[in-house]
């Protein structure tokens, strides 16, 4: 959530950065609240002014011993807590109003982000790695998968329709393999706790991290619960510091997560529908930071080489793109994508997303931490992919696939693979 008072102190300012996301704000709306809640604020001091008055009246009559002054005096200052009362319902309302309007309006883009309104104006940073040369036709990840007989996406779609897979023998233990390593390097090399959350969130919770109101078409909500099925590990550990007052000597807090995410894809009809790229169910290994507003950006830079160490460990080619103002997400302030290549589709796909929410999320979450002269002020918060453990088995699948249908196995996960260096089938 933005700050209010900024959209109050520098309505034009906020008005030219949103439009570089292509968003024009009702100001006309929010003009008309403010001038309610200013309004209403006017009364309720004009009233409270009034009753205090009457109340020092009323020790005045009382020493005096003048029951009746006192009589009238009281049923007066009665009246002034009636409207009193109404007023309060009346502020109640508007602030709701308010916060509604707030709630809906996306992160302020940070100043180094590329204005753009399409995927086509995100800007190149670097890359790492080199495509590889088949001297066979390369395959992409389900042919590879179907070769080996051990990506099975017809008994998914038996099982729960489509957008899902099976996984089978040395698949299915190189997707594990893939999460454990990820972990290991997280947490013995990058100093992440490990953590292991609940797979579904209240609705709070969920609006936490985004807006709900926007975006509940895109979960999967439990019926006649206050649950969701989480789209991303990001949403309960993020959740971790809500409605919490962190030690500053606590900062930062730096969380590593394993989980399966849940995603109906509402808005993807017709995107990726061939193979493992854009399923509903799928793992990821989260990275979550909670840190001091002046290490934020040093933060997300750390955060970015962190996912990037796991694609060189795994030797898979890859570029950093900054993404441009209108490709950036709702809460995010500035997102780095890593895009792997992928020789199947002969194109680079995206694999993490390492995004800077600066306070957007805290303020939604009211986490705060006390800052050097003891205020309370919101945290920032990071988070990124490090990796989504699907993607990478597609990219190795396709990555270190062999003219004879086997692949081998990247040297960094052959202890995770009992030593074996190939997939072959049997």
């Amino acid at each position: 959530m933005i700050d209010i008072q900024l959209l109050r102190n520098d309505g034009d300012g906020v008005a030219k950065r949103l439009a570089t996301r292509g968003i024009d704000l009702d100001w006309p709306l929010f003009r008309e609240l403010e001038d309610q809640r200013k309004k209403v604020q006017t009364s309720t001091e004009y009233f409270q002014s009034q009753r205090n008055a009457l109340s020092k009246q009323i020790g005045q009559a009382k020493a005096k011993k003048d029951e009746k002054q006192v009589a009238e005096l009281m049923a007066q200052v009665a009246e002034f807590g009636d409207k009193l009362k109404q007023m309060e319902a009346e502020n109640a309302a508007i602030q709701a109003k308010l916060h509604e309007f707030v709630d809906a309006i996306p992160n302020l883009p940070h100043e180094s982000v590329p204005v753009g309104d399409s995927p086509e104006q995100n800007v190149e940073q670097r890359r790492w790695g080199k495509p590889g040369k088949f001297d066979f036709a390369a395959k992409d990840h389900v042919d590879v998968g179907a070769g080996l007989g051990m990506l099975d996406f017809e008994t998914a779609a038996k099982l729960a329709g489509a957008r899902f897979a099976v996984m089978k023998g040395p698949v299915a233990r190189l997707h594990r393999a893939l999460a454990q390593f990820m972990l290991d390097v997280h947490t013995r090399e990058h100093g992440y706790t490990e953590v292991y959350v609940p797979y579904m969130v209240s609705g709070e919770c969920a609006n936490g991290v985004t807006s709900l109101a926007k975006f509940r078409g895109d979960l999967f909500k439990i019926e006649e619960r206050d649950l969701y099925l989480i789209p991303t590990a990001e949403t309960p550990v993020t959740n971790f510091v809500r409605g919490e007052i962190v030690p500053l000597e606590r900062l930062p807090l730096k969380y590593v997560c394993h989980s399966p995410c849940f995603r109906s894809e509402a808005g993807a009809a017709g995107k990726d529908t061939r193979g493992m790229i854009r399923n509903h169910q799928f793992d990821k290994v989260e990275l979550v930071q909670i840190v001091h507003p002046a290490k934020s950006w040093q933060g997300h830079e750390e955060l970015t080489a962190h996912a990037e160490a796991i694609l060189q460990r795994l030797e898979l080619p890859y570029r950093v793109v900054t993404l441009c103002t209108g490709d950036t997400g709702f809460a995010s302030a500035k997102t780095y994508d890593l895009e792997v290549w992928l020789p199947g589709q002969n194109a680079y796909r995206e694999i993490s997303s390492c995004s800077n929410f600066e306070a957007f999320q805290a303020r939604r979450m009211q986490a705060r931490f006390r800052n050097e002269k003891g205020k309370a002020e919101p945290v920032h918060t990071l988070n990124g992919s490090g990796l989504a453990v699907g993607r990478t088995l597609i990219a190795i699948l396709e990555n270190f696939q062999n003219a004879d249908g086997s692949v081998t196995i990247p040297a960094a996960l052959r202890p995770y693979m009992g030593g074996m260096e190939k997939i072959a089938r049997s």
